[in-house]
């Protein structure tokens, strides 16, 4: 599963603990929303090893597959994911605390596949169909945007089972939801509906059922696919992960992504559809190459902090 060259169908993949469907679900080759789907309804999408890696791996095709412009992360069955399979257990990452080499390179696989999804250049919006937990929740953070089933439930159990965060998620959730309620849900371990004050803040959007909230997903999906560029979207999900501390610093990176942009192949169009009063149709990759050195921006700010050199400037 080592190749990133897109398939001419994402549906006759090999792959078991994930499901991908064309939109439409009978598309012969890949189309610009694809629905990725936890396939373990059995075990309401508890998560393994083997899913995990499929994740992993069909992000990697979906940033380098030009067909492809926007995801809808989702759950068959009842339950949108369950969070780890603890029927299997952690034996695997307990091998990893065998020497002092092995606990320094340790990295959780729920952490890897956020870090495939952040940096995508596809967006992913997730339809919360049903019960979230764990892992389950916390892979929907480095998502673009969080739509979900008003009565679905959604729990952080990570206190009530003697382990902690994963995934990324005391980057994201204090971000998305605030300190004080990122504390409150990871303190207590408790579970809420996607509907209750507390966690509202993590969902864009909230609907009666779980189809509705699939079938809304989708939609929003084709309107971003069709109506928006890749290009962009990547940019400013970017800016505001990788932002800087500072007005200033902000706007010396601000103006610095807009002049790279404008006058680009997407800009031309953009400006060019709305004068003459059509839709556009923007290139589907994110071309990190005509951005004049800029990207990935933060990579020299992390260089230079590792080197002991302090902030560097943008």
């Amino acid at each position: 599963m080592s190749s990133t060259t897109p398939p001419p169908s994402y549906t006759l993949l090999p792959f078991t603990g994930i499901q991908v469907l064309h939109v439409p679900a009978d598309a012969p080759t890949a189309t610009p929303v694809l629905i990725v789907a936890f396939n373990r309804p059995e075990k309401y999408n508890a998560v393994t090893d083997s899913l995990l890696a499929e994740l992993e791996h069909v992000y990697r095709l979906i940033d380098a597959d030009d067909r492809v412009r926007t995801v809808v992360l989702t759950g068959n069955g009842k339950a949108f994911c369950a969070g780890a399979d603890l029927e299997i257990g952690f034996s695997g990452i307990i091998a990893h605390k065998a020497t002092e080499e092995s606990r320094a390179s340790y990295r959780d696989s729920g952490g890897r596949v956020a870090l495939s999804i952040l940096h995508c250049s596809k967006p992913t919006i997730v339809a919360l169909n049903g019960p979230a937990a764990g892992f389950g929740l916390t892979i929907t953070l480095p998502c673009a945007i969080r739509v979900a089933c008003s009565s679905a439930k959604i729990a952080l159990p990570f206190s009530q089972r003697g382990v902690t965060f994963e995934s990324i998620a005391s980057f994201f959730l204090p971000r998305i939801l605030g300190l004080g309620r990122a504390t409150h849900i990871a303190t207590t371990g408790a579970a809420y509906t996607a509907s209750d004050p507390l966690v509202r803040g993590l969902f864009s959007a909230l609907l009666p059922t779980p189809q509705e909230t699939v079938e809304y997903a989708v939609r929003l999906a084709g309107e971003i696919a069709g109506n928006t560029s890749v290009t962009s979207t990547k940019l400013m999900r970017d800016m505001l992960v990788w932002g800087p501390t500072t007005p200033e610093e902000t706007h010396r990176l601000d103006s610095r992504v807009f002049l790279e942009v404008v006058g680009g192949r997407d800009n031309e169009e953009g400006v060019r559809s709305f004068v003459e009063k059509r839709r556009a149709v923007f290139g589907g990759r994110f071309e990190r190459e005509k951005l004049g050195g800029l990207y990935p921006w933060w990579e020299e700010g992390r260089k230079a902090v590792e080197e002991g050199k302090g902030k560097a400037k943008i």
